[in-house]
Order: structure tokens, then sequence, then C-alpha cells
């Protein structure tokens, strides 16, 4: 036993035990955390602060007790009381570990920030969005027609507009008689008509008003909170910008948050403080990037999976953590943005959620359904959305079903010995050549490989500082290919694969992507441990796929859509590689880029769509993972890379993989070559 304290960091899930005593800003530099500082720990700069978490982590195996930092010291609270500390953080270079901790890394203490990778895909929407400017006469008062101010209001909108039964707060009732008498009863009225054709005034401006309207679309992920400000009036996307959902140091995936909401009393009420919050600064940000005012902003629209979806509206997603995985709500929100505390917006915004599918198939889910339309597709179609919870649809326009599958972090870099999330610095890309074993890469920030030259030159800025989701993903494809790895997921040894680069690990070994230790920088290595969080990642993606097509009696499919960030930066080749969905002809298998985030454009632009999303929502049908036994067969099939009986015909076509299996046997390991 050891009386080091236990020290966890998220984002990044990197770890390690330190003596009591240690301040935070030491265990993370030696433990390759990304944690800034400027001023070499004096309490100066700020740029290390972090926020511990307390309570219990099931996921993680730590209690938190409050004592788990030191004390504030006159450090902190001179810096609080001159400059101000966001409530709960703590400088790294102050706090000091006293006993087990998980310590969250906020983006703006990153030296190398988060690269949110789900931009606005280029699309064609029929606007016809749910808030609109109406310019309008009014009648004066008059003393033989004793009628309100807003009454007559409200007859110009149905006699000039034929919008009938208009509402308004009572806050905008206090501006209307001074707004009308200003504009010498010509005003223009900002009026939000949901789908379901009830108005209500958002605001009033004197006489005509020329200025713009803009909304949000805001994919809210377990991992990333993207946004896309948008022209009400064509549907450009003036700017994209997006952030680290927060939520993360209370768990990486779905259920850790559901049991952290479970084991800690308040702990919902905390989680949905810190994601709304996040908004507000998200919707701050990307205003001022766009240079509008956040006030310009009327509406929202969100799409989430069925966790976030209830922490964004403040329910206990206690339910989602059992069977039968019920939803509070399944149905379509319109409501204030207020209800949100979304303060950073227009005071009289409304916000619009997208229905949920099923317990564990949420709005984000049926975005995706809206953007790539499966249900008017004359192919049978395969369309997945990875994050660290997998939605895939699969079907045609004569059926379409749907199903989730916990794939986890490992596909995005979380959980890996080197990995990272997306940022300037980390490898994205790779090849290893199938003679010599040795690799070449590319970082996010540079377009030059590292056998090119001026890569050093290009690299200078940022380092080369771990693996993300793309490069883990290509990596670990590579190997297979190059005959690094075996079909059962086994690194060999230096002897078995004749590489140098395979170097003992305990009882197994690891691959060498990369040694920077002689100038000072991180050594990144491919373990066996990773490679078997990459097994269990696109064994369960594989599975839901392969549970979807047997439901639908099928045994293939003709299409396969890769949505999200995973979908815009893996190649189809090296996913299929690694087996992480069903064979098909690689020139079948395209990119959606962020179809999530596109629907809710859609939505936030078209408020028909939403009346066809939530009419092909009670269309889709789930099918449960948890309870089909199906499952369990499909994901011990799919361990092999790329699966231990399917064929993959598709992939044979273009490709032998080598035939070699690493085992205690040593030797050439049973070297052999086939195809597929």
């Amino acid at each position: 036993m050891t009386d080091d304290a236990l020290v966890i960091f998220t984002p990044s899930g990197k770890r390690g035990r330190f003596a009591p005593g240690t301040p935070v800003l030491t265990a993370a530099r030696q433990l390759g955390v990304d944690l800034d500082s400027v001023c070499g720990g004096r309490g100066i700069c700020s740029k290390c602060q972090i926020t511990p978490g307390y309570g219990e982590f099931p996921k993680h195996g730590v209690t938190v007790t409050e004592g788990a930092l030191s004390e504030w010291n006159a450090v902190e609270e001179r810096y609080d009381r001159i400059r101000g500390l966001k409530e709960g953080r703590r400088l790294g270079c102050q706090a000091r570990i006293m006993g087990d901790v998980v310590i969250d890394v906020p983006p703006e203490s990153q030296v190398h920030r988060q690269v949110i990778r789900k931009s606005a895909t280029a699309r064609t929407i029929t606007m016809d969005p749910a808030t609109h400017a109406y310019y309008v006469e009014v009648a004066e008062p008059d003393m033989h027609e004793p009628s309100g101010d807003f009454q007559r209001l409200a007859a110009a909108l149905r006699e000039q507009w034929q919008i009938e039964g208009v509402e308004a707060e009572p806050a905008l009732l206090r501006r209307l008689q001074p707004v009308l008498r200003k504009g010498e009863w010509k005003v223009t009225v900002i009026l939000h008509r949901d789908h379901h054709h009830r108005p209500r005034i958002l605001d009033i401006h004197p006489g005509f008003w020329e200025g713009r309207l803009y909304g949000l679309a805001i994919d809210l992920g377990s991992t990333t909170i993207a946004a896309h400000l948008c022209d009400l009036r064509n549907g450009n996307v003036l700017a994209s910008s997006g952030l680290m959902n927060p939520q993360i140091r209370f768990g990486e995936d779905l259920m850790s948050r559901v049991s952290y909401a479970m084991m800690n009393p308040g702990g919902d009420r905390e989680m949905t403080n810190a994601v709304r919050s996040a908004i507000n600064g998200l919707a701050a940000t990307i205003a001022a990037e766009a240079g509008i005012e956040p006030g310009q902003i009327v509406e929202t629209v969100f799409v989430c999976n069925p966790v976030m979806h209830h922490l964004l509206l403040g329910i206990d997603p206690v339910e989602l953590g059992q069977a039968p995985f019920a939803l509070a709500t399944s149905e379509s929100l319109s409501i204030p943005a207020r209800d949100l505390d979304l303060d950073a917006i227009h005071d009289n915004a409304r916000v619009y959620v997208l229905p949920c599918i099923a317990g564990h198939v949420g709005a984000d889910c049926a975005a995706v359904a809206l953007s790539e339309e499966p249900d008017k597709s004359d192919e049978m179609v395969l369309i997945v959305d990875v994050g660290t919870n997998a939605e895939l649809l699969c079907g045609n326009r004569d059926r379409v079903l749907a199903c989730s599958s916990p794939t986890g972090p490992a596909l995005e870099g979380a959980q890996i010995s080197s990995g990272q999330r997306a940022a300037p610095g980390a490898i994205e890309r790779v090849e290893i050549d199938p003679g010599t074993k040795e690799p070449r890469f590319r970082v996010i920030g540079s377009e030059i490989w590292s056998d090119e030259p001026g890569f050093a030159e290009a690299t200078a800025a940022t380092g080369i500082t771990g693996i993300c989701g793309s490069g883990i993903i290509e990596v670990v494809a590579e190997m297979r290919m190059a005959g690094l790895l075996d079909a059962g997921g086994l690194i060999g040894s230096a002897e078995q694969t004749g590489s140098t680069r395979c170097v003992p690990q305990g009882r197994t070994h690891a691959y060498v992507l990369h040694d920077g230790t002689a100038v000072g920088g991180p050594l990144i290595t491919v373990t066996q441990g990773d490679i078997r969080a990459i097994q269990l990642a696109k064994s369960a993606l594989y599975a839901g796929a392969r549970l979807l097509m047997d439901e639908l009696g099928i045994e293939r499919v003709e299409r396969v859509v890769l949505a999200g960030a995973f979908g815009a930066h893996i190649s189809p080749k090296h996913a299929m590689v690694l087996g992480m969905f069903p064979d098909c002809p690689l020139d079948r298998v395209t990119s959606a880029g962020n179809a999530a985030g596109t629907g809710a454009r859609i939505a936030l632009c078209n408020i028909g769509a939403r009346t066809a999303i939530e009419a092909e929502v009670k269309r889709i049908h789930k099918v449960e993972t948890a309870i089909e036994p199906r499952f369990q067969e499909h994901f011990v099939a799919a361990n092999a890379i790329p699966h231990a009986t399917a064929p993959f015909p598709e992939l044979a076509k273009i490709m032998t993989l080598p035939d070699v299996a690493f085992n205690a046997g040593g030797g050439d390991g049973g070297r052999r070559r086939r195809r597929g």
C-alpha cells in the first residue's frame, strides 16, 4: 500500500500517484498534462487555473473529499481579490495535492487549445425561420375607441400580416408605449411563430428597423459543444466555434455522469450549471467573432444525446442509467431561453430542442436523420455518428432503424496512453512503411509530413505533443497493414516484427511512433492497452451496425455515411481495416461532416423541418443493444482486426493484410499471408 495520492486529470485522462504536498502544476508537468504556466509557479500569471472535482467518481474508482487539495493560501486570496477567480477554480501552482483528486484543466488553461472539429457543412436550406421582423403601422389611440396599445398592435399584425393571437411578455409591455410613440405609431416587431403557429413578440423597435436577426444551432455533445451562428434572413453561417464540454470533469462518458448524479446529491445540478455557463460563454465568444451583439441572437436550436438533453434542461438523468432507460420527455420543446439560464443572448430569445428517438438515441440522432434523410433513400444506407456514444441509423424509404452503442472516448484520443484532444501539435495522420516498419506522420497545425523538409520548423511552435483520435485510428490500422499487429490485436516483439520500434513493456510490447525525449519532448508510443481500448470501441460500433442489419434481414449495406468529427477526419480505408463498420465498397463510404450540426441548422432556418422530423422520429424504430443477446455475439467476433469471421471481400479487393500471429511462442510468430 502507498500513502501517495491518486491524481486524475481530465480531459486528458492522465493519472499518477504523488506524495502529499506536491503542487498540482508539478504533477501535471510530470504526467505531461497540458497545463499552462508563464510565471514559473509564482501565482502571477493565472495561466494554470484548474477545477477540482469532489464527490464519488465510480468510473475512476475514487472518492474525492473536501480536503483533497490544500486550503487557499495568501497568493490565491490576493489574486482572487485583485483579478478574480471563477467559482471553484484554483491556481495549479499554489494548490497542493493532499488526497485522491480529480482535476479538470479548462480550455483556457491548456497550452495547446482544443480544435473543435465540427465545422459547418455547406448546405442549401429553404429559408422559413420561426423568427421574423414585421413592419406595421398601428392605429393611434382614440377617445371613442378605448382599446389598449397592445390590442391595436395585435390588430395591425392581424390586418397587415394575417398573424392571429399574438402574445408578449410583461417586460415587453413595459416598453411598448414609449416605442410606439417614438416611432409615431410605426414600428418593427420581432415575432417568433413556432411550427405550431403560436406567435409571440420578442422585441419591438420604433419605425422601420433594418437590423439583422441571428440564431444559434448548437450540437451539445458529451465531449465537445459546437455552435454555428446563422443569419436568419439567408441562412449564412457567420461563425462557427466550439469548446470542451466542462462536464468532462464529472466523467468522460455518459454513464459516468449518470453515476456522478446518483452518487453525489446535487450532482446533476452541478453538471447543469456547468454546461449552461459554458453555453453562455460560447454565445458571447461566437458573437464577438462575428462582430455582432449577443442580444441580436433571438433563437437557439439544440441537438444532444438524451443524457445531455436532460442535464441541459435541469432534469436528473438517473432514470437513463437503468433499464428501461426512460426519458422524462421525448418530444420536442419550444421554451424561453431564460428557462435554461441563457442570459448571454436576447432577453426574450426562444429555444427549440429537437425530439429524442428513445432512451439512448437522442435529439442529435434525430438531427442526423433530418440532415441525411435515410427515409428518402432507395439504397440501404448505414449512417454512423461516432462520439463518446455512437448513434447509428440503418434503412431506406421502407424502414429506418436506430440504435446507440457505447464506444467510449478512445476513438477521440481519450484513455490512450499518449492520447490527447485534437489540438495543434497532436499527431492526426500516420503512415507506416510495410517494409521498413518506419512511420511518417502529420500533426494538427502543419501540412508537412514528418519525413519532409521543413517539418521541424513547421512544428517548432506547437511541438509534437501526443496523438488525437484520427491519429490513433490510423496508426493502429497502419500497424495491422504493416504486420506489426496481428488479427487478435497483439503487438509483436522486435524479433517477431523485425522492427526495433517494437519495445518491451512489461509482459507486452509497444510501438514507438515518435521519440522526442532527446529535445525534452514526449515519448509517443502505441501500447497494448491502447490497442485494447480501440478494439473495444470499434467492436461496439460494428456490433451496433450488425444488429440493425440483422433486424432488417440484410447481409450488406449499399452505402455508408460517416457523420461527425469522426467522419470528417478518418479515412474510410483505415476505418475499414479496423473493422469499424461492415464491409462496403470504399467508394460508397462518404463523410457527411457534422451532420447533427447540419440538422440543427436546418431546424433553425426552416420551421417546416421541425414538423417533418417530429413525424419521422415517431416512425424510426429503436433497437436496444443493452438487452439484445446478439449484440454480445457480434461484439466478441468484432474484436479481431478487422473481424474474426466476416470475410470483408471489398477490403480484400484493395489490399492483402499480413496473416501474422504473435504469442508467447516468439520466433517468427507463425508469419503467413492471406487475402483480406
